[in-house]
Parts: structure tokens; sequence; C-alpha cells
């Protein structure tokens, strides 16, 4: 067995580790095609981690493209579900790459769940987020938002969804300073303003930060979205490992909602994990369930060494 792990790479080895936390806890091996119709993309290309999608023509043609993501495929094939389908993933993706700016075949795993999503399910992806990163290096956090409460406090501010783009898009950076000068032009109160602003500052281990929350209760399901995220990584701390509360984690909200999360490992800049919950998603596709998931970028992971 030594001998056989050996020669395999750092990809290769988290990617059978990952398999078998993945299997202890019941999820399912899911296998798909590397071909779909390339329409899947287009009517969904703000998902994509990247924009460029890889196509070609099939013998009867129709415009079919190299995958460039796992989750689209899974849903679109998702029926009849009873209770939760609970699957995993290691598959290989085609796309481009963040580092050489070209388009690269990228070994991918992650798991999704879709069904009857509860928090005992949430609490359950956002513990396998955790020992995956574990077992890509020692040295990790996972980082959770709440979109709703981003949203309720949006719409409690009373700005256009032109704005709530702009501002969410400056929020991911942390940009405090650009998002003041979009305020300073809207016609809204101070506190209106001051509301928002303070959401960049959102940033800490989760005792630190939950209590300085409350201010964002402007709406009922804000309440219950800061509930939520007291609930879940109250729970989280029976699973160890390093968790903090950003609100710069902001995925696209025509297709996430409720807690999004993103893995990050030292010696890699970017996450190695990126998920969330994305009942918006389901529902754009006309599917009548809830659903949480994560995929874990291996392509960097050769960069780093566990030791």
């Amino acid at each position: 067995m030594d001998k056989l792990l050996s020669v395999l790479t750092p990809e290769e080895k988290v990617n059978l580790s990952l398999r078998a936390i993945y299997t202890s806890y019941g999820y399912k091996k899911y296998r798909m095609s590397k071909f779909e119709e390339y329409d899947l993309y287009a009517q969904n290309k703000d998902f994509l981690v990247s924009g460029g999608v890889i196509t070609f023509t099939d013998t009867d043609g129709k415009l079919l493209a190299l995958k460039p993501d796992v989750t689209l495929s899974i849903v679109k094939n998702s029926r009849d579900i009873n209770g939760i389908m609970k699957v995993y993933y290691d598959e290989n993706v085609y796309r481009i790459s963040k580092g050489t700016k070209s388009y690269k075949e990228i070994m991918q795993s992650g798991l999704e769940c879709i069904g009857n999503v509860d928090k005992d399910v949430i609490v359950e992806v956002l513990s396998l987020a955790i020992l995956s990163l574990k077992e890509i290096s020692n040295s990790n956090v996972l980082v959770i938002s709440h979109l709703d409460i981003i949203s309720e406090v949006l719409d409690y501010a009373g700005v256009s969804d032109h704005i709530k783009v702009e501002i969410c898009k400056l929020l991911g950076d942390k940009n405090l300073f650009a998002i003041k000068e979009i305020l300073s032009n809207l016609d809204i109160s101070l506190d209106k303003k001051e509301l928002l602003q303070s959401l960049v500052t959102v940033y800490g281990e989760p005792k630190k930060v939950l209590p300085l929350l409350d201010k964002f209760s402007v709406t009922s399901k804000a309440k219950e979205a800061i509930l939520e995220l007291k609930e879940v990584t109250e729970s989280l701390e029976k699973v160890g490992g390093k968790v903090v509360i950003d609100f710069s984690v902001v995925n696209d909200m025509n297709y996430y909602n409720g807690i999004a999360f993103k893995g990050f490992v030292e010696g890699v800049p970017t996450g190695v994990i990126s998920g969330g919950e994305y009942d918006n998603l389901m529902k754009k596709m006309n599917k009548p369930y809830k659903a949480i998931g994560f995929a874990v970028y291996l392509d960097d992971i050769s960069r780093i060494s566990k030791e």
C-alpha cells in the first residue's frame, strides 16, 4: 500500500481520503458524462466559477460542452427525491485555470445534498467541509457567511437591484471606501448607510461576532438567519477546526441563499473549498427541493504539503 501511495500525486492522495470520508457519512458516488448540452451552461453562466466553456458539435448537430461544473449536472438530473439525496463526486472539469489563465483539465471533488435540507444537514455539510480542509492542510480556516442577513439588510435600506449587485461585489472585496462612495450618492438615511457599511466590518470567531449581529435584525427573516448562524456555528464546535464569520463571502444571490462558506489553507491565496445553499438555483431549474453542497478545488493542492 505504501508503495502504491508513493506514486500518487498530492491531489490524488487527498481525493482518496475525501472519498473515504464522504462514503463513511453515507454519501453515494455520483457518475456523470464528460459532456452536457451547452444550453445548460449558457442559461446559468453566472453560476460558473469560470465563464469560459469548451464547446463542440455532436454528430447530430447538437452543441455540446465539456463540463466546467458538476453541480449543474447533478441538479439537472435530480428527480423523485424522497427525503434527502446525498452524493459525492470526483470528476475532471474543464475550465480556465486561475494560474495559467488558459483552459485546463482540473480534478474536482465535492458533495451535494438535495431534498429536505434542514439545520442538521447544513451542519453535516459544514462539518465535512472542515474535515476536508484538515485532509488538505493542518493550517486551515472555514469562513462562513449568511446571505439572508445581507439580503434583508439591503432590502431594508431600500437600494435598487443594480446597487445591491454593486454593493455585494464590493463587500466581497472588503472595499469599504468604494461602498461609502456609492452610498454618498443615494437618498437614504444616515442610519441605513452606516448599517450597510458595517457589513464590511463583520469578521472574527463566532463568539466574538455573534453578539454584534443584533443590529442587523431588521426583519423577522434576518432574525431567523442570525439565530441559524448561531446554532450552526455552535454545533461546529464539536468538530474542531478554526471557524470565522465573515460577510465578505458573498455568492451570487440569483442562485444562492442562506449559509455560504469558503475554506482556506496556508500557502494557497484563493479558497480551496467553496459552497453553500443554492435553493434559488433549484427554483430556477424548476426543482421542488432545497440544496446545499461544496466543491474542493484540487488543482492548487500540489503547491502545498500537509507537513
